[in-house]
């Protein structure tokens, strides 16, 4: 009996259950998704525009000396110029800015990116505040213009006078103000050891002290820079000549230490014999009268070759000089008149 073959059964696939790895995959994708948001959100803290200042266009910062990392971030969470606090530190750890973030003041501007604020404590671009000393300020000008600035601390004496380079000077939040003053002390040094050895020969001092009273003069006696040069060869060519200097600045601060009188010279004062009346005195007064400028004191060191004597006002804010004494009798005529004319026209209210 044959027998008929059995027909092949077809193979049924069998479906793969759910098991680890599937479940791993969701995992990994769900994780992935999670570092992708938490990247973008990283990335947007950091590069991203800051907080708005709490109160007004910008925020003040002040971090103290000998802070550390976690006290620089907690201050600026505090103060609402970052957001993330942990993250200041992270970004600061892993840039390497961590063991370079300098003290001082800062100014933040709202909405100044965490990665700017970072940067600019990293560079130490702190707020910078400015005293200038303008040339032929006395010391204690310069010294009360020091006292003032409230962000200085600490007491200092009144420098000597003189001893200060006039110019304008950058401070920050809690320089001492003895500090300050030694820096302007150290510059009028550097520019007196620079232009002391470059003088001229045979000049009529011997010290760089004295070049320096001689400036102070100079200063005092003209506001008009071209003129400097020219007054300063007149004052050398009469103390080579044995003349007194007869300056009127010098009287005034024998009178007020430098001070504006508000008026004349009195002909008491003129006549009345003190170590700054340089109408009584020969030579040079015993200190300087201010503090002199670099111009003033080359103009001392390098006078111009010149027989000139004499100058006085001309009436425009700058002066007329002579070589002779008639000369000069005659300028100080013409400057009467004008004095003259002046008194009348304010006299009529014209």
């Amino acid at each position: 009996m044959t027998r008929r073959p059995r027909p092949r059964r077809r193979a049924v696939p069998r479906k793969s259950p759910p098991g680890p790895l599937r479940r791993l995959g969701g995992v990994l994708a769900a994780l992935a998704a999670v570092l992708v948001v938490a990247g973008a959100w990283v990335a947007w803290s950091y590069g991203g525009p800051g907080p708005q200042a709490p109160r007004g266009a910008a925020t003040t910062v002040v971090l103290e000396r000998g802070s550390g990392l976690s006290q620089i971030a907690g201050k600026l969470s505090e103060t609402g110029v970052i957001r993330s606090r942990a993250l200041f530190m992270a970004a600061a750890r892993f840039s390497g800015a961590a063991a370079s973030l300098k003290a001082g003041e800062y100014e933040f501007r709202s909405g100044t990116s965490m990665a700017r604020v970072l940067d600019d404590i990293r560079a130490g671009r702190v707020v910078r505040h400015l005293i200038t000393v303008p040339e032929g300020w006395t010391s204690e000008m310069a010294w009360e213009a020091v006292q003032r600035q409230p962000v200085l601390t600490g007491e200092a004496p009144t420098p000597a006078e003189g001893a200060l380079l006039p110019d304008t000077y950058q401070v920050q939040r809690g320089d001492s103000r003895a500090a300050v003053l030694q820096r302007m002390a150290e510059a009028q040094d550097r520019l007196m050891a620079e232009l002391w050895p470059k003088r001229q020969p045979g000049l009529p001092f011997d010290t760089p002290e004295e070049a320096l009273t001689l400036a102070s003069i100079v200063e005092k006696e003209t506001g008009i820079a071209a003129e400097r040069p020219r007054i300063a060869a007149v004052f050398v060519n009469r103390l080579r000549q044995g003349m007194r200097l007869e300056s009127d600045p010098t009287i005034i601060y024998g009178i007020s230490r430098g001070r504006p009188l508000g008026r004349g010279i009195l002909a008491s004062e003129l006549a009345a014999t003190t170590p700054y009346n340089t109408y009584r005195i020969d030579g040079l007064p015993p200190t300087p009268i201010a503090n002199p400028g670099r111009a003033s004191i080359e103009a001392v060191l390098n006078p111009p070759r010149s027989t000139e004597l004499f100058f006085v006002a001309d009436g425009t804010g700058g002066h007329v000089f002579a070589s002779t004494f008639e000369e000069h009798q005659r300028n100080v005529a013409q400057w009467r008149r004008v004095e003259r004319e002046r008194a009348a026209q304010a006299g009529t209210g014209r």
